[in-house]
């Protein structure tokens, strides 16, 4: 399977509608331990990406990635902004000027997505966010033996749904939840929940 542009459209347009989809459940994650808007502003800001994708007309992908990553930035309020924001930017540098690609430039894009994350978040796995479930996402699609790309993305799907609910035990140490030592733990991450539908998303653009 070849990657292009419009599997980018896709996935992008799939995540909107996930995490309008998910709104109220990220929102609630987020009320246990955060500010209770993650839903919300996640919501907002892939938004204004689904009106960058009808407006587009022949962008690269890597162009696609950066306007979204600039818009993320701009339009989701508190630390998700500027982390997805900056993910999404520096993997549509990673891609550069391709106009297509394989599995392999797929996963060092994410790979660079998660780079930013953990520069600009200061994060390790283990620390209750959003690389908790973004890490072993990219880790299972760089170790699936599988040759069908759908079949890949599947296990990377699977491995962020795990890391997510794996967040639940964990004491948070970075971020609003940390201000809560031990009370944050048995809940979920609403970070890492929505990057667990961001990469589900990514499964079904490529189906």
């Amino acid at each position: 399977m070849v990657f292009d542009g419009g599997f980018f459209a896709r996935w992008l347009r799939a995540s909107a509608y996930a995490i309008a989809d998910h709104r109220d459940f990220l929102t609630q994650l987020d009320a246990a331990i955060g500010d209770a808007d993650h839903g919300i502003n996640m919501d907002r800001g892939f938004a204004g990406i689904v009106a960058i994708i009808d407006a587009a007309d022949g962008i690269l992908p890597g162009e696609l990635l950066s306007q979204a990553g600039a818009t993320l930035v701009l339009r989701v309020g508190g630390a998700a902004g500027p982390l997805y924001g900056t993910a999404f930017r520096d993997a549509g540098r990673s891609l550069a000027d391709r106009t297509w690609f394989g599995v392999l430039e797929l996963a060092d894009a994410l790979d660079a997505a998660l780079r930013a994350i953990t520069k600009l978040g200061a994060a390790d796995p283990g620390d209750k966010t959003i690389v908790d479930a973004w890490a072993p996402g990219l880790d299972a699609l760089r170790r699936a033996s599988s040759s069908d790309p759908i079949e890949i993305l599947r296990a990377a799907r699977l491995a962020a749904e795990a890391g997510a609910a794996a967040t639940i035990p964990m004491e948070a140490r970075k971020g609003r939840a940390s201000y809560l030592g031990p009370r944050s733990v048995g809940h979920q991450d609403p970070g890492a929940t929505s990057t667990a539908l961001l990469f589900a998303s990514l499964e079904e653009a490529a189906g």
